[in-house]
């Protein structure tokens, strides 16, 4: 069995580096009836104590403690897109029935995803898609949420606000209202 225990820098969020504690060993992971498999352990304790102590596991025998965590770290915004998928698409869930209806739909809920976020920064113009702000959850950068609700808004704004002839009846409505549905709608549907 190998073992290594120091301190270890690698690359963290935002294009940060991160100093770790860091215990690593080759352990054996057994589930009955199954021969055991070698695997590496990792150990992490953040020396600041703001983060808590993780367990990291790997069948790479040769990558260092370092990569491993690494790995984790690239790892994160895929697993941040599927979940945005599964909450907002169904991608993976019950509303699948089988397997074979997941192995059909899964590819287009991703092209739908991918879709969506296109169209948002398209939109967007090269600037910034808004993030709206709410009084539980502040987040610095935009969502799925946030490019589906930009799209919808474009999208329902094209519809109802373009097709407006001189022959249709007149209610007054104040802007302001206005405003407020047209883009507090889209973020509740």
């Amino acid at each position: 069995m190998t073992t290594s225990l120091g301190i270890g820098e690698v690359g963290w969020y935002g294009g940060q580096r991160k100093t770790w504690w860091v215990f690593s060993r080759t352990t054996l992971w057994y589930t009955p009836g199954l021969p055991p498999v070698d695997i590496r352990s990792v150990l992490v304790c953040d020396p600041e104590g703001k983060l808590r102590m993780e367990a990291f596991f790997c069948t790479d025998l040769q990558a260092t403690p370092t990569q491993i965590l690494e790995w984790v770290v690239m790892r994160w915004s895929v697993e941040v897109t599927f979940e945005e998928a599964r909450a907002h698409l169904g991608l993976e869930t019950q509303r699948q029935w089988s397997d074979h209806a997941i192995a059909r739909t899964t590819p287009v809920l991703l092209a739908l995803f991918s879709l969506v976020t296109v169209l948002a920064l398209k939109l967007s113009q090269g600037g910034e898609i808004p993030v709206p702000v709410t009084a539980w959850y502040h987040k610095a950068e935009p969502t799925f949420s946030d490019c589906l609700a930009l799209v919808r808004w474009h999208l329902w704004r094209a519809r109802y606000l373009v097709r407006s002839t001189p022959e249709a009846e007149c209610m007054q409505f104040p802007r302001g209202a206005l405003d407020l549905l047209i883009h507090s709608v889209p973020l509740a549907a």
